[in-house]
């Protein structure tokens, strides 16, 4: 498979300027600048480009919403707060390729007319911010940012600001509070930041990954990067896998590859340890509803599940899953549901902002009950509750973090409610791992609580 954002990741001294200009790095930035800003931008909307956070949103069609009033400054904001649980792809970017994320700003700033834009990076990556300000320092030596950019007239600043660990920042309204010193706190919708957003000004949010792709977007050509992948699952996604595999770490697909070809290729995954089964997969970060095998591995339709947004999301959220942001977490045959449900519970009741009720309250009251079945105190009853608790969470609340609590839930619930039971009806058992059945074996799985 061809590369395009790897491509150059293991070229020694790819972290410079200099190796990554050899390299080609900072040719697609020169091609930018012979075109006018709207051309950039329709570009980027051939190319088919998705959003890589996880929301999957056109990139061209949210960068045409950016309002232009005159005399009003207009803001790129590169979200790097990159906290959901299985995820590290855009790490990987910042930390060992950070030019292409620098070239991508400077492309993307200039489409849209910004003259400032910022990286808002968690606060756990606390080597990284380092690397891009040298990253940063090295492009503006060269010429590529300040002043009169390459003698267009055109002026670009980008500054690095580290985010204080909150997972709520991750929200592009939340960072856009944090960034203007605020509590990170999500706003409400509308106004949308194209046309209020940081300083009440407009503004773009996009992810690394999202950034970075606009280079090879803009280097070959939007309708050549929409000829890879399928439909509208367009270009390669950067996959950070991890969990019950032979081979963790971060991979480039183009989506026409499935996902048992994923999880056992030696190219990707490498497969599980030990020769034991694969149990189920949560495809896109800890958010994302888990997908017993049977499912992942065949659609509700017969056909292979395949790593793009379309075919992981097949069946919607009964049968279904979503590309998320790309974590990619693997259980074997011995992983506990329960035990992964409740690590996740006690996070997301953790990094709740309290601003909303069902999400304040909600949470931890999940937390508790998974807590209590967990430790073989609990009920038949307490599964039921914990349904009728996420369903009062889900879309009740003013930004997606409820629904991330909620449907990892959920899922578990619907797919392995059996397990749920299990806990319940042997609180004897000293071992708190849990297998049961074949879920390799391709039969419907039918939700029991409704």
């Amino acid at each position: 498979m061809k590369k395009l954002l790897l491509k150059d990741a293991h070229v020694e001294g790819i972290r410079t300027y200099d190796v990554y200009r050899k390299q080609g790095g900072y040719t697609a930035a020169e091609k930018a600048f012979k075109m006018q800003p709207d051309e950039i931008t329709e570009e980027v909307k051939t190319s088919g480009l998705r959003g890589r956070g996880g929301a999957g949103f056109p990139t061209g069609l949210k960068w045409s919403f950016l309002a232009k009033p005159e005399g009003v400054p207009r803001y790129l904001v590169v979200n790097a707060d990159e906290s959901e649980p299985g995820t590290f792809k855009d790490r990987y970017l910042m930390e060992f390729i950070p030019h292409i994320l620098i070239e991508g700003m400077l492309i993307s700033s200039y489409a849209l007319g910004a003259n400032t834009a910022y990286i808002y990076i968690r606060g756990e990556y606390s080597w990284i911010p380092d690397i891009l300000e040298q990253a940063i320092d090295e492009a503006k030596a060269a010429g590529f940012l300040g002043k009169n950019i390459l003698g267009t007239g055109y002026d670009l600043e980008i500054y690095v600001h580290r985010g204080a660990g909150a997972y709520i920042c991750g929200e592009e309204t939340a960072l856009l509070e944090s960034l203007e010193g605020k509590r990170g706190n999500p706003r409400l919708k509308p106004p949308f930041p194209a046309v209020k957003g940081l300083w009440a000004c407009p503004t773009v949010v996009n992810n690394v990954e999202t950034i970075a792709a606009v280079v090879p977007i803009l280097d070959m050509g939007g309708s050549e990067y929409a000829k890879i992948g399928v439909g509208k699952s367009t270009g390669t996604k950067l996959i950070s896998a991890c969990g019950n595999i032979n081979k963790p770490g971060v991979y480039e697909i183009d989506m026409t590859i499935t996902v048992e070809e994923f999880i056992y290729s030696d190219e990707y995954c490498g497969g599980i340890p030990n020769g034991k089964k694969l149990k189920a997969c949560i495809p896109g970060g800890s958010s994302v509803p888990i997908v017993p095998a049977n499912l992942l591995l065949q659609t509700i339709s017969g056909a292979p599940r395949y790593m793009n947004y379309e075919s992981l999301a097949d069946g919607g959220f009964a049968t279904g899953t979503m590309m998320g942001s790309g974590g990619f977490i693997v259980l074997d045959e011995d992983q506990s549901v329960v035990q992964h449900t409740l690590t996740l519970a006690r996070f997301y009741a953790h990094e709740s902002c309290g601003q909303c009720t069902p999400c304040r309250e909600g949470t931890p009251w999940m937390f508790k009950i998974l807590q209590k079945i967990y430790s073989g105190n609990g009920t038949m009853a307490d599964i039921d509750l914990l349904w009728d608790i996420q369903r009062k969470i889900e879309g009740n609340t003013i930004c997606p973090l409820g629904d991330a609590a909620a449907w990892p839930v959920a899922a578990a619930i619907r797919h392995f409610r059996d397990e749920f039971e299990w806990y319940i009806d042997n609180p004897e058992s000293q071992t708190r791992n849990y297998g049961i059945g074949n879920y390799a074996d391709p039969l419907p799985v039918v939700a029991k609580a409704e």
